[in-house]
This record gives structure tokens, sequence and C-alpha cells, in this order.
């Protein structure tokens, strides 16, 4: 669920929707961390002005995670 919300964003974002790569890894813990990953020509519009679209972003994930009691955190990768 977290990772095709956090597709479904950043797709809209970008101006190469095929290059956004997504890769989940289970923490244990019930923690579950979301890499994102998209061209570099990208990176500003996923990132925001000082950071303010990675923050919606990260607080939409969490916000679906804790509706299935789960711990998200997304990192933006180059």
């Amino acid at each position: 669920m977290m990772k095709e919300v956090l597709e479904i964003i950043a797709k809209a974002l970008v101006d190469n929707p095929d290059d956004v790569n997504i890769t989940e890894s289970d923490n244990g813990d019930n923690s579950i961390t979301l890499e994102l990953r998209v061209a570099q020509s990208d990176m500003g519009k996923v990132i925001g002005k000082q950071g303010r679209i990675a923050k919606a972003i990260r607080t939409v994930v969490k916000a679906a995670a804790s509706r299935e009691n789960k711990k998200a955190s997304v990192d933006i990768i180059e």
C-alpha cells in the first residue's frame, strides 16, 4: 500500500516517470524503509524548495503506514 502511494505521488511530480524506482525493505519491528530513485534532472522536483515536497511525501507515506499499524521512512536517492 505505502509503496503504491509513493509511486503515484512521485510519478505525478517528475518529468521522467519511467525512471521512478522504489525499493522496499522490511526492517523488522513493524517498520519499512522505502528508497525512492528518480532521474537526476527530477531530483529538485521531488525534494522541492527547502525540502518541502520531500517532507510532504514522507508525511503522506507515514499516514498510509499508520493505517496498517506500521512505521515507514522514505529515503530519496540519486
